[in-house]
């Protein structure tokens, strides 16, 4: 996944984040420190079993819960320290669906979907418009006036998915939103949320039990007894690889090859001014730029640039010294990289890339 934005360009950031329930000898640590970063127009999937601590960080992301340990950013701004009031304008950013649809009984579909309109002031005469056109597109349309007691369960979630997603928030945090949907309206509501994704830029974060969603899904993350054990970019194997297949040093690989080290490659996202790796330090990992620039010293002197297809770190990993050079980042940039023992197992999986390497690293020295 990508590790850093520019000027708070993350839609939320959680930052090594921990959460502990009860006190004393009944405390009980439910999420151990999690960091997760999801960009705009991202629809990313939070999968595991029960218990493991999805909806507790959901709900965190969400400023219904307090952070207690980490820091938690929703579209740059720090929720730790914010007023009661504050914390309220920055829920209007987001749209809820929990599981539980919590309707008003009392007003129909449409006079539940305009409430929230009203809270996101939405002008009055745009109204009738806007909520009839959400619950048409949500299969709705036959149900506009029809208050909670005379809907079926999917319907009644499909009008909280209406309220929710009326005012096209910036986030979306969801709670298992297609668990009573049928087949249909399960691919409905994602086909939105995608919509939402891809057209106003809103960062979905989505948790769910219901695989039949999951291809639609940009990110898949894993989480495992409070943690998140794995955090998947789908498609991104074939996006490193259309990449790598353009640079000279993978050039000689067969297809299979290329797969083999773009498998193993993860993004990472730095702003301008980060010391991706600094002289001195133990080499743990091999960078290749997609995007942006670097620059490299070495005991104070410049020594070079470098841009798109350049790559660096292979020293310390080959050699076993320390680094020879700090690297800086003179613009946003891109970098896919590989561990320590990735790139170890990618020099004994492939002769023709342990050449090349070899080949670039002797003329280096």
């Amino acid at each position: 996944m990508d590790a850093g934005a520019a000027n708070g360009a993350w839609a939320v950031e959680a930052s090594h984040v921990s959460y502990d329930f009860g006190a004393g000898e009944s405390r009980n640590r439910v999420l151990h420190d999690n960091c997760l970063a999801v960009e705009p127009g991202q629809l990313v999937i939070m999968t595991g079993p029960s218990g493991s601590g999805k909806t507790t960080l959901l709900t965190l992301v969400g400023a219904l819960r307090s952070v207690q340990d980490g820091s938690i950013r929703l579209l740059g701004q720090e929720l730790s320290g914010l007023t009661a009031q504050e914390l309220v304008e920055m829920r209007r950013h987001i749209g809820f669906i929990f599981q539980l649809h919590n309707l008003f009984d009392s007003l129909t579909a449409f006079e539940n979907v305009k409430m929230a309109m009203r809270l996101g002031g939405v002008p009055a005469r745009a109204m009738r418009g806007r909520g009839t056109a959400i619950l048409e597109r949500l299969g709705l349309g036959h149900r506009i006036d029809y208050k909670p007691r005379a809907l079926s369960g999917g319907q009644r979630q499909r009008v909280a998915i209406a309220r929710a997603l009326v005012n096209r928030p910036k986030i979306v945090l969801a709670d298992e939103p297609t668990a009573a949907l049928d087949k249909e309206s399960s691919h409905n509501v994602v086909e939105f949320l995608k919509e939402l994704a891809h057209e106003d830029k809103s960062s979905i974060l989505m948790v769910t039990h219901d695989n039949r969603i999951l291809e639609a899904a940009d990110r898949i993350v894993n989480m495992v007894d409070g943690r998140i054990a794995s955090d998947v970019v789908l498609n991104e194997t074939m996006q490193i690889c259309a990449f790598l297949h353009e640079v000279e040093l993978f050039s000689h690989l067969s297809p299979t090859e290329v797969t083999n080290v773009a498998g193993h490659m993860i993004r990472r996202r730095h702003p301008a001014g980060t010391t991706v790796v600094r002289q001195g330090e133990e080499g743990t990992e091999f960078f290749l730029i997609g995007e942006g620039a670097v620059e490299v010293s070495a005991d104070g002197r410049r020594l070079a640039a470098l841009g798109p297809g350049d790559f660096f770190g292979e020293a310390a990993l080959i050699s076993g010294a320390p680094r020879n050079a700090t690297v800086m980042s003179s613009s946003e940039v891109l970098l896919y990289v590989l561990g320590k023992d990735e790139f170890a197992a990618a020099l004994a999986s492939s002769e023709s890339f342990r050449q090349q390497l070899l080949k670039v690293f002797f003329q280096r020295q």
